[in-house]
């Protein structure tokens, strides 16, 4: 599975619009409504590269009211959550 983090511009009427649509989209786990030089985030999960195209490119960009994108691909996942689990690996 392929992990994206999509930062997207959004027109400032159409914020919560724009993130319910996106969050609609196949391959979108989760939209996060941010503060800083970006409107929104998105988690996009994949199987393949080639997916990414579509759902970020094809769909993502193509919501009414999307201004910009900019995507991040993850190459490693950290996070307590999973330290925890591997560490309790057979441990009752």
């Amino acid at each position: 599975m392929l992990t994206a983090i999509a930062l997207i511009n959004a027109e400032a009427a159409k914020i919560p619009e724009v993130a319910q649509s996106v969050a609609e989209i196949e391959g979108v786990s989760e939209v996060y409504s941010v503060t800083g030089n970006v409107d929104l985030i998105a988690i996009v999960r994949v199987r393949r590269h080639e997916d990414l195209a579509d759902v970020i490119a094809d769909r993502i960009g193509k919501v009414d009211g999307v201004q910009s994108t900019q995507t991040y691909i993850a190459f490693q996942a950290y996070s307590k959550h999973d330290l925890a689990a591997a560490f309790n690996l057979g441990l009752d």
